[in-house]
């Protein structure tokens, strides 16, 4: 596996337009009911949380405890792999912000 493959791999993993928003919701060991989430992330339809949930947890980023109750309680929190991810992201976010003002961005110069 070539590490350009691997680093596409990773994102995919991550990709999905909610995806990020959740686990920002999840870091730092918080364990939040669907219903939380939903609170949380209001412009998510309750499918598209689902699914992204579900996909989330199939990669091994999300843990699902379901509790034996009526209603059913179900929560998610990350697994300490997923919790790892964090520092990952911290540093992709700063990378973003050294990011230099490409020529079209820069203010006009007054001549």
């Amino acid at each position: 596996m070539t590490a350009a493959s691997g680093i596409e791999g990773a994102i995919q993993m991550l990709d999905g337009r909610w995806k990020l928003v959740i686990l920002f919701h999840l870091f730092g060991g918080k364990t939040l009911r669907f219903s939380d989430l939903e609170r949380a992330i209001p412009a998510v339809s309750q499918k598209m949380l689902s699914q992204q949930l579900r996909q989330l947890e199939q990669d091994g980023i999300v843990a699902r405890i379901v509790h034996a109750q009526v209603p059913p309680k179900v929560e998610y929190h990350l697994t300490d792999w997923g919790q790892s991810l964090c520092p990952a992201l911290d540093e992709l976010l700063a990378w973003a912000e050294r990011r230099p003002l490409l020529k079209r961005e820069e203010a006009p110069s007054k001549a």
